[in-house]
């Protein structure tokens, strides 16, 4: 195992002890050892020049250490890392009866700015819709089949907000227990209901009839694949995704599964729907992360108000 150690011989038998148990017990890989022994070396090379050991180090330490890295210009996201990885040491110094306490227990990470989603319009959607609609009057067989398959995925999606990872983990069940609503099992186990549109409920259930009739053993998930999870892989949807984003004139680099879901949320906003109810459906544990949705909204207001407001322009 190679990486950057602290220069003091104390303290860099204590960060290679550190670094041995990551590997040992977290299975963290060889490039994240060596950037945890690079910020270790980075910290202590702080801490000798104020008179100190990493041992030594008290709250007030890493708060200046931290001050002096958003004075070097150091990206958010660089600080937060190094930040981590002080945790991580202490807690081990800690848990291993090395130090009465961690000092970084009480020490905030840097805020770093949450980017702004990617944006579909009303319109956009509808064009995929209607590309995926029109693909079935194309289609026969096994290409019919997919063609439905994909018409009840984007319909879903879109009606309902789900993660790729919800979407093609549904089983048949979970949509047919209650007509206008579907279960869903999201992140940590929660379940929730999610209701769905009529246009979702018709092409959803298109789809389960021609599946049902392709086979003899009635099928366990709503999108089977011969694969080995059983079901249709999140990379699938996204390829299907952007083809179909081609025929329908867009660009698919900017279409993705992640990407229906932010217009289901920002849609709903801009129409008026409530925030709360918006943060149920897309189940986030926490409101913090739908407001994201409301940023978004705010800035598109923005720019409709600098471009027409008259006291907006620029003479």
């Amino acid at each position: 195992m190679t990486s950057s150690a602290p220069n003091n011989p104390r303290d860099a038998r204590l960060a290679q002890r550190f670094l041995e148990m990551m590997a040992a017990e977290r299975g963290a890989a060889k490039n994240t050892l060596a950037a945890y022994g690079r910020d270790l070396d980075d910290y202590d090379a702080f801490l000798t020049r104020a008179g100190k050991s990493l041992k030594q180090a008290s709250p007030d330490h890493i708060r200046d250490y931290m001050a002096e890295l958003d004075t070097q210009g150091m990206a958010r996201s660089t600080a937060a890392r190094k930040l981590s990885a002080i945790r991580q040491f202490h807690r081990f110094l800690l848990g291993d009866g090395l130090s009465p306490d961690n000092p970084a227990t009480a020490i905030d990470s840097p805020r770093i700015g949450r980017p702004l989603p990617k944006l579909i319009s009303e319109d956009e959607v509808k064009g995929l819709i209607a590309a995926a609609r029109a693909r079935l009057s194309k289609k026969q067989g096994k290409a019919r089949l997919k063609t439905l398959r994909l018409v009840a995925l984007l319909e879903l999606l879109y009606a309902s907000g789900l993660r790729i990872s919800e979407l093609v983990g549904l089983t048949i069940a979970a949509v047919s227990a209650e007509r206008d609503f579907i279960l869903v099992k999201g992140k940590g186990g929660r379940e929730r209901l999610v209701p769905i549109s009529s246009a979702a409920e018709t092409a959803v259930s298109a789809w389960v009839k021609a599946l049902r009739a392709e086979t003899d053993d009635p099928p366990k998930w709503l999108f089977p694949s011969s694969g080995a999870q059983g079901h249709l892989t999140r990379q699938h949807v996204a390829l299907e995704l952007k083809g179909l984003a081609a025929e329908a004139g867009l660009d698919p680099s900017r279409l993705s599964p992640h990407v229906l879901r932010h217009g289901f949320a920002s849609h709903l906003l801009a129409g008026g729907a409530d925030l709360r109810a918006v943060q149920q459906m897309l189940g986030h544990a926490d409101i913090s992360t739908t407001q994201i949705y409301t940023h978004v909204q705010a800035d598109r207001l923005r720019k409709v108000v600098e471009s027409h407001h008259p006291l907006a322009k620029k003479s």
